[in-house]
């Protein structure tokens, strides 16, 4: 189960990434055309390729996050926590309004 939230992650962080270098892509294409010189032309793409770098970097670190989560929470398994009782002992377990009929 932690497996398949893990890749569930791992592809909204591929999407995130994908999408950031479209953008990336699009809004170099668009200083290209507004560029009134070469040099404008040049740090267009030097941006473009700064942000697609960057978009790579968050994915890793997106998918490393993920793991590392996932691995917390295996190691966590076989752990027994206790909520909500409130320290009554006359709890039966069956929630506020439940009958229990034999």
């Amino acid at each position: 189960m932690e497996k398949t939230k893990e890749t569930a992650a791992n592809i909204g962080a591929s999407a995130k990434s994908g999408l950031e270098k479209t953008k990336a892509n699009v809004q170099e294409k668009t200083e290209k055309l507004t560029a009134h010189n070469p040099m404008e032309k040049k740090l267009a793409t030097q941006k473009k390729n700064e942000r697609v770098a960057q978009a790579e970097l968050d994915k890793q670190a997106a998918r490393n996050h993920n793991a590392a989560a996932t691995a917390g929470n295996t190691l966590g398994q076989g752990r027994h926590h206790t909520t909500g009782t409130g320290g009554n002992p006359n709890a039966t377990g069956h929630g506020t309004g439940a009958t229990h009929h034999h």
